[in-house]
């Protein structure tokens, strides 16, 4: 017998459901229907149980009309959307309703958003460890943050720095250039920005081999909050056939507000920071999705919003530690007009190792840091006394670095229409050829402004 419950409280987008019967208690992110008062269902989510027969639940769609004692009906299954393999080119929200405006998606297999972690096999399971890296074509960071098959690379930053135009870029060259698909997941951010991305998906021919999952900013916490688990779900089916897939996450650090939300509107306690007592998990959980077997590998690419630009942000932190490569964009590259703005000196790589690069990228990389390591010292020397009274010596690594700095800068395609200059896809042998040269004084005559936002170093006249 079908167990049909009652709304008993409406508190925003928690909604509390009694039922009758214990024993047919909903499961826990079980999926519930409810029509509101203009006749439009309204779908809810099982967060939690509590005493007496109640389920508390998360509305996945806008509560807007429903009312007291309205019948609540348990569809008997978890959150499911459709099988990635009926998504390519369309835009889909957190339940895989299609928001594009192509029709409905005619699936006839439906994969869970909340699965188990089904790539954790047995120690003799087949593993792919052989370490693949994807050219991006962007300079600064296949100098020093290689992008590796199966890893997890972020981009933080705080308001206005650059973090989607960065991702967008990488998009654009890593598709056009490699085989695999892509998963778009866009969490919590501007409506504008994702209207934006398709277009821009459709002009550069990329969305026939895409999928993208929206949860904006204008939607409930439970939506922006499941838009992660649905877009992660969908590239971990891919992986499971065999498929490399770019996940592409703007912005995970919305959904781990979003789960402080959704925590805060329980009435749980938070953490003595503010933030919802499960956010490690919630965070590591997610993260944990994301890895590589044999064949088959999920690469993310995830922009992290630091709040008042404070990297010591717990949920900033937390994110921080699941991540192989960080890529910090700073608010003074972006003052000086250095594009892509990231800062070596404040991001990390773990693949910046000769193991895994080769022993020339590497020593160049490493020659470069140290440049830029001795500008920074020599600038706030420069600062106070002028560059006139620093050592002839040093008069030449700060020129050299500044010279490294701007060679690090180049037009991106996906702003090209913006800016009113083309876009360039510059090879890391091209990359490592410029900096070389800079680094060994063959470039001392040339002012530093020629060095600017070029493709490789052959483009300037000395």
């Amino acid at each position: 017998m079908e167990n049909i419950g009652r709304i008993i409280s409406v508190y925003g987008p928690v909604i509390e459901v009694q039922f009758d019967q214990s024993k047919l208690l909903p499961g826990i992110y079980e999926i519930l229907y409810v029509k509101n008062c203009q006749a439009e269902d309204v779908t809810l989510e099982v967060i939690e149980h509590g005493t007496g027969n109640i389920c508390r639940c998360i509305a996945l769609s806008f509560t807007y009309g429903l009312q007291r004692n309205a019948k609540v009906f348990p569809k008997g299954e978890v959150l499911s959307v459709p099988d990635a393999a009926y998504l390519y080119g369309r835009v889909v929200d957190a339940l895989g309703i299609p928001i594009d405006g192509k029709g409905d998606i005619k699936a006839e297999s439906f994969i869970p958003v909340h699965q188990k972690i089904t790539h954790s096999f047995g120690a003799d399971a087949e593993f792919d460890s052989k370490v693949e890296i994807l050219g991006t074509g962007i300079k600064i960071v296949d100098l020093l943050f290689p992008l590796v098959k199966g890893a997890k690379t972020g981009i933080l930053g705080g308001a206005a720095l650059g973090k989607s135009v960065l991702i967008l870029e990488i998009i654009h060259n890593v598709i056009k250039k490699q085989e695999g698909v892509c998963v778009f997941s866009g969490i919590g951010e501007r409506i504008r920005e994702g209207n934006e991305l398709y277009y821009e998906f459709l002009k550069k021919d990329l969305l026939k081999k895409s999928i993208l999952v929206f949860g904006q900013m204008n939607e409930s916490p439970g939506v922006r909050f499941e838009s992660a688990n649905t877009s992660i779900a969908i590239a971990e089916s891919l992986m499971q056939e065999r498929k490399d897939v770019l996940f592409f996450v703007d912005n995970v650090f919305r959904f781990a507000q979003a789960g402080s939300e959704i925590s805060a509107l329980l009435g749980r306690i938070p953490s003595e920071t503010g933030y919802q007592s499960t956010l490690t998990s919630e965070i590591g959980n997610f993260h944990e999705r994301i890895s590589r077997v044999s064949g088959g590998s999920i690469t993310s690419i995830e922009a992290v919003y630091v709040p008042a630009d404070d990297v010591t942000d717990p949920a900033v932190v937390t994110i921080f530690s699941h991540l192989n490569s960080v890529m910090t964009l700073s608010r003074t590259y972006v003052q000086r007009g250095l594009y892509p703005a990231i800062n070596p000196l404040e991001s990390t790589s773990s693949f910046l190792s000769p193991d895994i690069i080769g022993e020339k990228h590497y020593c160049i990389s490493q020659e470069v840091l140290k440049y830029l390591q001795k500008y920074d010292e020599l600038q706030r020397i420069a600062s106070i006394i002028g560059k006139e009274e620093l050592t002839h010596e040093e008069r030449l690594i700060f020129d050299r670095a500044r010279k490294l700095q701007n060679f690090l800068t180049q037009p991106f395609f996906v702003v090209e229409d913006y800016i009113g200059i083309k876009g360039v896809y510059v090879t890391l042998n091209e990359t490592l050829a410029g900096c070389e040269k800079i680094i060994s004084g063959d470039f001392d005559t040339v002012n530093e402004n020629k060095f600017y936002m070029i493709s490789s170093i052959d483009s300037i006249q000395k």
